[in-house]
């Protein structure tokens, strides 16, 4: 059976997607990976062949204009437009996957389910699929709050309403910005229930990275849900220089807002400001490929300020994480035992920075309460007060025993009914 890995376009996706590829393939299975063309020096890095699609719809400079406006977008306006880029490449992808598939012999997909609807095509074709969280999952049962918003989980009937109108909301916009290849899906037979992306996956694996211990408390799942840990192998990224040599042995604070809401200089502005006031404390600031270093402004003599960092080695370091609440830092940084300071800008990091304030593993703010003497303050919290770092090494604890990357190879290849093959 070969297996086609279908990864959203960004290296928050592509990471995680790519390790389990890579674990299905260190079990001799023959696995590809299918995403948009400009993820193919990833998928080179990575080791793994590639097929692209939507060439034509997708050239570089449409990539790097979504990418450039999404850096720069916050909140529901980020979370709009990326739905409305999401669905171009779904209406790509319903044109020209099936004919690829069947062109190159893939018998089964393994899907992102931030890729809204892709579940249609192997519906098409009869091919078995999966799904996979590679971010924060989404719960549209309203039993949990969506990971869009930053809500506490309450077990309550009104939280559960408010939860339900959030789903809503949220499929809503789903259903207009897909309009265009829902109708030509329904042309051909297929008439899910489109209020509710779940009834796509089925029986087969629904797969998230997320430890079950980080999740909101909940019974609700159903059986083909399975919660795994971090697709983390070490592997298969760039590699990337970092000037080792300038650190001064004093307590790292590493400092990212990931490789899409990058494009706001005032906020690296206001972490660097925050972290100086730090004593003894070195800044390692990774601002993206969207701004120069020299954007940033005066930084500490000691700070080292880079476009790209190698962050798994980095957290092996660090002391605290500032983040953006990117789902698949929080959990490297977990996996490293280190407490964060969470900046929530869109998407699912709203979810994943209430389940930090949840379980205590750092402590959140937001873009609009964020000023430098705030920010240093929560630092100093997360520094001087042991229980941050002490429930993060309780997380690490709890990936390092699940050993999330081949549990979820595992339940691929019950999902699929195949043998089990480790290489000797």
């Amino acid at each position: 059976m070969k297996i086609g890995f279908v990864s959203l376009y960004g290296p928050g996706h592509f990471n995680p997607m790519s390790a389990l590829a890579r674990q299905l393939q260190s079990r001799e299975h023959d696995v590809v990976m299918l995403s948009l063309p400009f993820i193919e020096p990833l998928a080179r890095a990575a080791n793994l062949p590639f097929i692209p699609f939507g060439e034509k719809d997708f050239p570089d400079t449409v990539n790097a204009e979504i990418l450039g406006t999404m850096g720069r977008l916050e909140g529901a306006q980020a979370r709009e437009f990326a739905v409305n880029a999401l669905a171009k490449a779904a209406a790509v992808r319903w044109r020209e996957l099936p004919e690829l598939l069947s062109a190159n012999g893939v018998d089964a997909l393994v899907l992102d389910n931030y890729d809204f609807y892709a579940e249609v095509v192997p519906i098409y074709l009869g091919i078995p699929y999966a799904t996979v969280a590679n971010a924060l999952h989404f719960d549209y049962s309203g039993y949990t709050p969506l990971c869009i918003y930053g809500w506490e989980h309450e077990n309550t009937p009104e939280a559960r309403q408010r939860n339900l109108r959030g789903v809503s909301e949220f499929t809503q916009m789903l259903i207009r910005s897909n309009a265009e290849m829902i109708a030509e899906v329904e042309k051909v037979g297929i008439r899910p229930n489109w209020e509710d992306p779940s009834s796509l996956f089925f029986d087969l694996p629904w797969i998230t990275q997320c430890p079950r211990e980080f999740d909101f408390e909940s019974s609700h799942w159903p059986e083909q849900f399975q919660y795994t840990g971090p697709f983390h192998d070490g592997e298969g990224r760039p590699e990337l220089s970092f000037p080792w040599d300038r650190l001064t042995g004093e307590p790292i604070v590493y400092a990212s807002m990931g490789t899409v809401q990058n494009g706001n200089p005032e906020v690296f502005r206001t972490i660097a400001t925050a972290v100086a006031k730090q004593d003894p404390a070195q800044l390692v600031l990774s601002i993206g490929s969207v701004l120069r270093p020299e954007q940033i402004g005066p930084v500490p003599k000691n700070a080292i300020v880079v476009n790209r960092a190698p962050q798994l080695e980095l957290l092996k370091k660090a002391s605290v994480c500032i983040t953006h609440a990117g789902f698949n830092t929080v959990l490297e940084a977990l996996t490293q035992g280190v407490p964060q300071v969470a900046i929530p800008v869109t998407h699912d990091q709203p979810g994943v920075a209430a389940r930090i304030a949840a379980h205590r593993t750092g402590v959140v703010t937001s873009l609009e309460k964020l000023t430098a003497s705030g920010l240093a303050t929560l630092v100093e919290e997360v520094l001087s007060n042991p229980m941050y770092r002490d429930n993060a090494v309780k997380f690490q604890r709890a990936i390092a025993k699940t050993d999330g990357l081949s549990r979820a190879a595992d339940l691929l290849e019950e999902g699929f009914g195949l043998t089990k093959k480790v290489r000797e």
